[in-house]
């Protein structure tokens, strides 16, 4: 039995997910997160054997919830969902320790295929991605320089999606059970890091990132 976690802040798709993945013999949907945060926590406890996670959700985006589950636990294969097929977005989610990327219209069975190829500890792509296309990207990012971002600890991480989204620091301590003083340290310290200077910034580099979705420009 192969024991699966969903992460996705649209109820109706993990409805639809739900679904499929129950009509398969031999998987278990064990749990279900509406927020990178959640699932982070959620799969700390529950320790699935495959959390398959969106890519863009609030809180915590879905390649920081891989890099965070696949550190604690090794065990869990993790698939990324996006509608994204920028080969950038795919390689950082398999450097974040991602074993498969599904695309979002890709047909059913592709799912059910990547569940079964990392549960079984091998990689899988959607179509039309490809290892050739990944090795080639990777031939022309090993000369950029070091990456800031890679300073930040788990939790600067965290604030600085919050802050990104535009949470307060009482809210953001409110989510994070943290007091909002901490939590104002924090957001100095990661923008000491990157360099940022404003909320302006912070919201610049989290589209650029992909922290953010592109389509939050016009809401910022």
């Amino acid at each position: 039995m192969i024991n699966i976690m969903l992460a996705d802040d649209h109820p109706i798709v993990r409805q639809g997910l739900r679904a499929l993945l129950e009509s398969e013999h031999h998987f278990r949907l064990v749990g279900e997160a509406g927020d990178g945060l959640e699932a982070v926590r959620l799969a700390t406890r529950l320790k699935p054997d495959v959390l398959i996670t969106d890519l863009m959700m609030p809180g915590l985006n879905g390649l920081e919830v891989t890099r965070q589950v696949t550190k604690s636990l090794p065990q869990t294969r993790v698939i990324i969902l996006s509608m994204y097929t920028n080969i950038a977005y795919v390689l950082e989610a398999l450097r974040k320790g991602a074993s498969g990327y599904v695309l979002k219209d890709s047909q059913a069975a592709d799912l059910v295929l990547a569940v079964r190829e990392v549960a079984a500890g091998r990689r899988y792509l959607s179509p039309p991605l490809s290892e050739r296309a990944l090795e080639l990207y990777t031939q022309r990012m090993e000369a950029v320089p070091d990456d800031p971002y890679e300073l930040l600890t788990n939790r600067e991480r965290e604030i600085l999606q919050l802050v990104a989204e535009g949470r307060t620091s009482v809210e953001i301590a409110n989510q994070l059970f943290i007091s909002p003083r901490t939590a104002e340290g924090h957001r100095a310290n990661l923008m000491r890091k990157l360099g940022l200077q404003n909320q302006a910034e912070i919201v610049r580099f989290a589209l650029n990132r992909g922290i953010l979705p592109l389509d939050n420009l016009n809401d910022k």
